[in-house]
């Protein structure tokens, strides 16, 4: 069977980037811009330094920022009507996941209309035309929504989150800026971080992990062991290696899938709102000890990338536990909470393991498991 890789079809990166976004849009004769960024982005005049540019070069745009940090049904279908009122012929996206997910089903909707119940967009949708066009902007350094085929909408009804995954929603353009990350608090540095890590070792270990793939999540371990900690120190080398960390770890999991870390945060971010790098980050050594009899020699090339020293002389359940613990090493040096006991509670566990197996996430995990098996693992958490 053939492996398939999707990207951008063009990304910029580097301080400075935001600098090509009227540039590309003009050069393709868009004439409006739906410009799609959080509460929190326009409030702290992050947004501002994308829509100066736009004010500068004399083009229009309409700004949407109904939109809550796990975007819900309720705000894509606000923002399909929004962008049909507005006038616009292209997105421009600007934030974490939350606004790019967001910007995503707006666009795959508005250009396929059939596909106008949110819910049917779950899974794999046969959509048949690619969403409007849109240059995706992040602002955090973890989810790469900018450069993946994926998105996430809370379904508050049901209380669970769903994974969609299209090949029509990935942005034409992706502008990784670091500039645009520089006011990151350190706590949601540390958690997109941490997801970002999470990306890249779920990706790595995924059944549907091969040579290429594993080329950028090694590449990714290893700048965000490296630049994680400067970047919550709001260093500017450590912002620059995070912003390019994260799009190198999109660039494969986006292609091969992850495992059941994001299964089982999926539900805490449904159920409690709970951040999602938060979560991946409390459970990702969990799982890793979990998942290891079931991944070969790669928690070597894990440990490697993750900085451990020696790691050729060591056995295999040396290496595999040197891996688990550099990981959780890192996740208590930025400030990372040491377990669930705050955030779940005990008669919730049975739904969230049922929402977790269900999730679309789970088939990918390199162990195979159960409802019973991650009851077990939210369990030992708390």
């Amino acid at each position: 069977m053939a492996n398939r890789i999707v990207l951008n079809t063009v990304s910029y990166h580097g301080k400075g980037a935001i600098g090509n976004i009227v540039p590309e849009l003009t050069a393709r004769g868009f004439q409006k811009a739906f410009v799609c960024s959080d509460p929190d982005l326009i409030r702290f005049n992050v947004t501002k330094k994308v829509t100066d540019l736009l004010d500068a070069a004399g083009f229009a745009y309409e700004v949407y920022s109904d939109i809550k940090p796990n975007p819900t049904i309720e705000n894509v279908q606000t923002g399909v009507a929004a962008f049909r009122k507005s006038g616009a012929d292209c997105i421009v996206a600007i934030g974490g996941g939350s606004s790019m997910d967001t910007a995503k089903a707006i666009g795959v909707i508005i250009e396929n209309p059939e596909f106008a119940d949110v819910r049917s967009l779950e899974g794999v949708a046969p959509t048949k035309k690619h969403a409007v066009f849109t240059i995706a902007v992040p602002t955090t350094a973890g989810t790469a929504a900018e450069v993946t085929i994926n998105y996430v909408i809370t379904d508050v009804e049901k209380k669970r989150k769903f994974v969609c995954v299209d090949t029509n929603d990935i942005p034409e353009v992706a502008v990784i800026d670091p500039d645009m990350m520089e006011s990151m608090p350190k706590g949601l540095t540390a958690a997109t971080g941490m997801d970002a890590l999470t990306h890249a070792i779920e990706g790595y270990t995924t059944k549907a992990a091969w040579e290429m793939t594993d080329m950028f999540h090694l590449k990714a371990i290893e700048l965000i062991a490296r630049h994680l900690r400067g970047a919550v120190e709001n260093t500017a080398e450590g912002r620059e290696g995070m912003a390019l960390a994260q799009y190198v770890a999109g660039m494969g999991f986006s292609n091969v899938g992850l495992g059941i870390v994001h299964s089982m945060a999926h539900g805490l971010g449904a159920l409690y709102d709970t951040p999602h790098g938060v979560a991946n980050a409390i459970i990702l050594p969990v799982v890793m000890e979990y998942n290891a009899p079931y991944t070969g020699e790669k928690y070597r090339e894990i440990a490697r990338a993750m900085g451990v020293e020696g790691v050729d002389a060591m056995t295999q359940e040396e290496y595999r536990k040197a891996a688990c613990d550099a990981v959780r090493k890192l996740g208590q040096d930025v400030g990372i909470p040491a377990d669930l006991k705050a955030i779940v509670k005990d008669e919730d566990v049975q739904f969230l393991a049922e929402s977790a197996f269900a999730d679309a996430c789970r088939p990918g995990n390199p162990r195979d498991t159960s409802v019973e098996e991650i009851a077990a693992l939210y369990r030992s958490m708390m």
